[in-house]
């Protein structure tokens, strides 16, 4: 087995089965939906491909922690992106490279529930 460049995740991803919209916080601009997310990283599906290694601020979403979900702000590096079977849409790998001590916690709390 050939192993893959791209997959050097250091921690396990956790997959987003409610829709999650990403934005960037600086532009507004739709960055895609979540597709899983870990303390160090994620995957994004959307329509057009980041730059590469590309840094972002983006808001996102955390589904299921709460009635009206909190949305948390994260600085991210583009590391990977390629179309995906479906037209039109790109997959895009992000790590993780600035978060808040609160939404850190956040996150991991998230991150901590079961599903």
């Amino acid at each position: 087995m050939t192993p893959n460049p791209q997959e050097s995740r250091r921690a396990q991803r956790k997959p987003v089965n409610l829709a999650a919209q990403v934005t960037d916080a600086i532009s507004g601009q739709h960055m895609g939906q979540l597709g899983n997310l870990s303390a160090s990283g994620m995957l994004l599906i959307g329509s057009e491909a980041p730059r590469n290694e590309a840094i972002y601020q983006l808001r996102l979403p955390l589904p299921g922690l709460a009635e009206t979900p909190p949305t948390i702000e994260v600085g991210v590096q583009e590391q990977w992106h390629e179309e995906a079977a479906t037209p039109g849409q790109v997959w895009a790998g992000y790590r993780i490279i600035a978060i808040g001590e609160a939404e850190a916690e956040q996150l991991q709390r998230w991150l901590d529930m079961p599903g």
